[in-house]
């Protein structure tokens, strides 16, 4: 996903005025929180995980999280002006841990969701299963895409960059928010609400639904201003 935030080069810091301030201070503040219930949601479902006997449910589960809820939302927010580990990157550098976090996010769940595929005979027969298949033909569509929207540049000729990080962003957008569903469906189950506990299981899900609004509102206004600007 693309955002056309950051400065290119280093920039001294100007003086806010009150509206600029309380709304930087406000959007801070979300993005901390935002890297809270990742990390309290990502290391709950891993630490469950581990409980597990080894085997591809196991390694499903903890490739799953960390590419998806893990590494790609961190791919997302490295975008972000307000995102604390990457706004003071040059836009280049964002750009590059962007690729670098969404690529390798990809791959992991990818490999997680295949190893699932191949653990069953019986494939998407459960709302968890739709979801991840969702999630899986997005993010295989958004990294191939991904690719030509960092040469937007050189594939001009054959496909115009605003609409190659259009597709992009939707595709990203799309595979994030069926991934979480996928995920939230997952924390459902039997299996793990029973270990954790109904109640802590249904928080979980609630901070999985939070933070992920919070990651893919900033690439959707993005996707707006770009399609009311074609």
């Amino acid at each position: 996903m693309d955002a056309e935030s950051g400065p290119s080069t280093q920039q001294k810091p100007g003086r806010m005025d009150t509206k600029t301030y309380y709304f930087t201070t406000f959007n801070s503040s979300m993005n901390i929180i935002c890297h809270t219930l990742i990390g309290i949601v990502v290391g709950v479902v891993v630490v469950y995980a581990l409980t597990l006997p080894s085997g591809k449910t196991k390694d499903h589960i903890i490739l799953c999280v960390v590419g998806y809820q893990l590494l790609m939302a961190q791919a997302i927010l490295s975008l972000s002006p307000h995102n604390g580990w990457s706004a003071h990157l040059k836009l280049v550098d964002k750009k590059r841990a962007h690729w670098i976090l969404q690529t390798v996010g990809s791959v992991l769940a990818i490999a997680g969701s295949f190893l699932k595929i191949s653990d069953k005979n019986v494939h998407w027969n459960t709302k968890h299963g739709i979801f991840s298949l969702v999630a899986l033909v997005f993010t295989v569509i958004s990294l191939v895409n991904g690719l030509t929207s960092l040469y937007a540049y050189e594939f001009r000729r054959f496909l115009p960059s605003t609409l190659s990080k259009l597709t992009h962003i939707c595709a990203g957008s799309v595979a994030f928010a069926a991934a979480c569903v996928s995920l939230c469906y997952g924390m459902d189950k039997g299996m793990f609400s029973n270990w954790l506990g109904g109640n802590i299981a249904n928080i979980l899900i609630g901070f999985s639904a939070f933070f992920t609004f919070l990651i893919i509102a900033q690439p959707l206004i993005t996707f707006y201003n770009k399609l009311k600007n074609l």
